[in-house]
């Protein structure tokens, strides 16, 4: 099966790229959004996944990966809701700010731009393979 990639977004004062670090891996839980929670239902095992920090950092800021696809979500009131696991892989190099996204053409139809309160979202490898080279630049 051919990997797919996404990227999650959290507020760090919700939960971290530092907690996610320190506890090596997490369910990824309270997804109350009805596309985001078919993208959840898309991840399979071994997909990579960008960590998004956002409100004050806005910034991709580590890689991780699906360790454990689609199950329910404990924290859900209602049946329906899933919620997947991931653990970290490495933190990007430099962290590729939301304004760096902006500012690169080759990024304009991301997802992160087009529906900016998604806190799942697909990514085309291309759009992936770009995030990991602007992590490699200052």
């Amino acid at each position: 099966m051919t990997k797919q990639y996404w990227l999650v977004k959290s507020e760090p004062e919700a939960y971290s790229w530092a907690n996610l670090v320190q506890d090596k891996h997490t369910a990824w839980t309270g997804v109350r959004n009805y596309q985001a929670r078919i993208h959840l239902n898309a991840m399979r095992k071994g997909d990579r996944v960008f960590f998004y920090e956002s409100v004050k950092t806005k910034a991709v800021v580590g890689m991780a990966e699906v360790t454990k696809p689609a199950f329910p979500d404990e924290t859900a009131l209602e049946p329906g809701w899933v919620a997947v696991e991931i653990k970290t892989i490495k933190p990007l190099t430099h962290p590729v700010s939301l304004a760096r996204i902006k500012a690169e053409s080759s990024l304009a139809g991301i997802a992160l731009l087009r529906q900016s309160r998604l806190s799942v979202m697909p990514l085309a490898k291309a759009e992936f393979d770009q995030i990991v080279a602007l992590s490699r630049t200052d």
